[in-house]
């Protein structure tokens, strides 16, 4: 049985906890929806703040909603370069030990502690998707990317939840690799 998902290319992005979204665009302040994402009831806000790192920094990086507990950035290796700072592969919520940033908005400045993270390359599976491929949550994969520079990735993680549609997220480093898009189709093939 062929096992094809579409593929969603995620830039560098921030999910905000309530009371940064505060500090940055004032008090009362709340996220509005820009457009809906691939994953139900997930959005891309018409807010941004500014990123600053200790060697760099990048202005408009889009927030992703609803708020979060706790406030996270996703960044690409070379976005972390960039900033100059190391952050650890991780899931997305594993946040413990990892590094810091400094956030801007129109309203405030917060230095958060810990936050910053480079994705790990990960597959969101609906229940019944996972059941008919026999796919269990948190499984290692392997996907093959057919782009003009087509190539197979290991260690994808397979992330099965009855709130999830199905969508392989892969960051900006990843994609111009296999020279991959969003809406291309990838192909599991282990």
């Amino acid at each position: 049985m062929v096992k094809k998902v579409p593929v969603g290319v995620s830039a560098r992005h921030i999910h905000l906890a309530q009371e940064h979204v505060e500090i940055l665009f004032g008090q009362g302040a709340e996220l509005t929806e820009f457009k809906p994402l691939s994953q139900p009831g997930q959005y891309a806000a018409n807010e941004t703040v500014e990123v600053i790192g200790p060697k760099g920094s990048f202005g408009k990086v889009r927030i992703l909603g609803p708020v979060r507990k706790r406030t996270q950035l996703e960044v690409s290796r070379t976005d972390a370069f960039s900033l100059g700072i190391n952050p650890p592969l991780r899931e997305s919520g594993d946040i413990a030990g990892s590094a810091g940033i400094t956030l801007k908005g129109p309203a405030g400045e917060v230095a958060i502690e810990e936050g910053v993270i480079v994705a790990a390359r990960h597959i969101h599976f609906h229940t019944s998707d996972a059941e008919r491929w026999g796919i269990a949550d948190k499984q290692q994969l392997s996907v093959r990317l057919t782009g003009e520079r087509g190539v197979v990735l290991e260690n994808v993680i397979a992330r099965v939840s009855p709130e999830f549609a199905l969508d392989m997220h892969i960051d900006t480093d990843e994609a111009n690799a296999a020279g991959a898009k969003t809406g291309d189709e990838a192909e599991i093939i282990g």
